[in-house]
């Protein structure tokens, strides 16, 4: 949802500046804050702990201003930023303006200031699959493809793993891989990024665990807990499938899914070989 919550024109007193009268002195600052989140809760039962409060707000603000002083209002802005989303967990996104009439430069002006805006990010886990054609080449492309997504940034991509086919056994070997990253888009969001990235390097629809040529899955979304017909999140099988939990555990191992630590889950498969090996391709 992209309900906004706001505060307009709030004033607060600080120091912030280059010039050295500008921290002895201090000058009125106004700010403008504006929040995303799904407010369908708080207004469906009328319920203000569920809500984002606006004096929260104003109290943020003026607090992270007092701890300054700061040389440039673009650090207020983002300082205020992140409070904001430490603070307010519901919240996928803050705006803030910081306007300064008061600036000591030497032109006729109404104001001068910034405008910031933040998503929030979170963590987010991919697994890659092909057993039909130029299988580790279709890998790549796809990580390229989804590196490209507005929202989605890959910080860290496991190796290539050679793989026993899982749920039907007459089908070529897999190679897998995994991949993180942060994103602030929400699961259905990205469900629907990778399934068209699956189309865009020729994914058609076949039988179940059957042979493909990309297969790309959503593995965790931050701490996003989604059970629909089309998206189950954390991915109610990976756990469960070694060509997932090893790559996975190479990049990801201290990451909690499901109370289980991935890379225990992986030594756990290390006592056999699961089937996977390194690919080198």
């Amino acid at each position: 949802m992209n309900d906004k919550i706001f505060v307009s024109n709030l004033c607060i007193l600080g120091r912030h500046g280059v010039l050295e009268e500008e921290k002895v002195l201090g000058q009125r600052f106004f700010l403008d804050i504006e929040v995303t989140t799904d407010a369908r809760r708080a207004s469906e039962e009328d319920d203000p702990k569920k809500a984002i409060c606006y004096a929260a707000l104003c109290d943020i603000a003026q607090t992270v201003s007092d701890a300054g002083p700061y040389l440039l209002i673009e650090t207020l802005a983002e300082r205020v930023i992140e409070a904001i989303l430490d603070r307010f967990v519901t919240v996928t996104a803050a705006k803030v303006r910081v306007r300064k009439p008061g600036a000591p430069i030497s032109a006729s002006f109404d104001t001068v200031g910034v405008e910031l805006e933040r998503p929030r990010m979170r963590q987010v886990g991919f697994s890659f699959g092909s057993n039909v054609g130029e299988k580790s080449s279709q890998i790549r492309a796809a990580l390229g493809v989804l590196e490209a997504v507005p929202g989605i940034e890959i910080t860290c991509v496991s190796r290539l793993y050679k793989t026993a086919p899982w749920g039907k056994e007459d089908q070529d070997w897999f190679v897998n891989a995994c991949a993180i990253g942060q994103t602030s888009l929400t699961p259905h969001e990205v469900l629907r990024a990778v399934k068209e990235i699956e189309v865009q390097l020729g994914r058609t629809p076949g039988e179940r665990w059957g042979p493909r040529v990309i297969d790309i899955d959503l593995l965790f979304l931050g701490d996003e807990q989604v059970e629909t017909y089309a998206l189950t999140v954390p991915h109610k099988e990976m756990l469960n499938r070694a060509f997932v939990v090893i790559p996975l555990a190479e990049i990801a191992g201290d990451v909690v899914i499901l109370g289980q630590r991935v890379g225990d889950v992986a030594a756990r498969f290390a006592e056999d070989d699961g089937g996977i090996e390194v690919y080198e391709a």
